[in-house]
């Protein structure tokens, strides 16, 4: 019997078995109805996730190059190279201390979006490898910024830092800087070699901006009265210090929640009055109680000098970059160490 003469017999005189099977057939076609919907919907999603992937593996080709990098000074390294041919993001958000900064799951959706992935190195961001070898990005480029880099042996103030560990605030020295602008380059060249000479040429008046920066630092701090440094905050100027020739002198270690014994600031201010310091230097973005108490104790007087982590909100809103910050450091350690107001050539 067809389905028309099924339906047929059931209008006009319906048997029992008649009934049910034409309920049954109802339900089948409602069914079926469904599995090819569901099917349809599969398919689509199945196609859109195809050509999404797609667009993802020929984005570097037709689209910026998007690059995440977790300090301030690797983001402006990477936006001086790369500027209007990539995206650049700051992991670590404006006026966040970076030491105690953990990635959110946000932040490594983030990085599992990215084609290229800068960091400074194991000593500064040790969550690092469980996020890469968790990646599920096969074609992210990871660039660790401390390669080629001659680390310096970290100082240690208390037994809660770890034996072994090196300084890992190496954007401090100009140096080392060209050094990590240099493997952003390359990483760049490795993913969009069409751009090479545009990322070359930047790279080349970046490199010559970090040249005269670093020519003004050794002219004007060779004529200090003063070649002593003290700082109240942890252990990040050990860079700085070395390649200027000045003794350094912090109130904490490595990482900023090491507190100093009581001890270890009568220490320090025994240093600060033997060797005349009028001024104590504090740091951003943290608490500068232990600087007040020094130069309470000192009487001595107050500067910002920023690490380069990071860079406040407000900062970071007004366009600051790690060459502004570290010619506003010159200014304060000209004015902090008795160093001449003209420069020397």
């Amino acid at each position: 019997m067809s389905n028309t003469q099924l339906v047929a017999s059931f209008i006009a005189s319906p048997t029992k078995i008649e009934k049910k099977t034409f309920i049954l057939y109802n339900i089948a076609n409602k069914l079926m109805k469904k599995i090819l919907f569901g099917a349809l919907i599969l398919a689509l999603i199945l196609a859109l996730f195809y050509s999404l992937n797609k667009i993802e593996r020929l984005r570097p080709q037709t689209g910026k190059i998007k690059i995440i990098t977790t300090l301030f000074p690797l983001y402006d390294f990477a936006k001086n190279i790369g500027q209007d041919k990539t995206e650049v993001t700051l992991l670590l958000p404006p006026g966040v201390e970076p030491h105690s900064f953990e990635p959110t799951p946000s932040d490594i959706a983030n990085i599992n979006t990215a084609d290229i992935f800068v960091f400074t190195g194991k000593f500064m961001e040790p969550w690092v490898a469980e996020i890469i070898k968790g990646s599920t990005n096969k074609n992210l480029l990871v660039v660790d910024d401390s390669n080629g880099v001659r680390l310096i042996d970290a100082v240690f103030h208390d037994s809660d830092e770890p034996a072994g560990a090196s300084d890992p605030h190496i954007w401090l020295d100009f140096d080392n800087d060209r050094i990590m602008a240099k493997n952003i380059l390359e990483a760049l060249q490795t993913k969009d070699p069409s751009n090479e000479t545009f990322y070359q040429n930047n790279f080349a008046s970046f490199s010559s901006q970090l040249n005269n920066l670093d020519e003004k630092y050794q002219s004007y701090l060779s004529t200090c009265q003063n070649k002593t440094l003290v700082y109240g905050g942890h252990y990040a100027l050990g860079y700085l210090a070395k390649r200027y020739g000045l003794n350094y002198l912090a109130a904490q270690g490595l990482a900023p929640d090491a507190e100093p014994t009581a001890q270890d600031l009568i220490k320090l201010i025994e240093q600060i009055k033997k060797n005349k310091i009028k001024y104590i230097f504090y740091e951003e973005l943290t608490s500068p109680k232990i600087s007040e108490t020094l130069a309470q104790e000192t009487r001595t007087k107050m500067l910002l000098l920023n690490a380069g982590h990071n860079l406040s909100k407000n900062d970071f809103l007004k366009g600051e970059t790690f060459l502004s910050l570290m010619e506003k450091n010159l200014k304060n350690l000209k004015t902090g160490l008795d160093c001449s107001e003209i420069d020397p050539h």
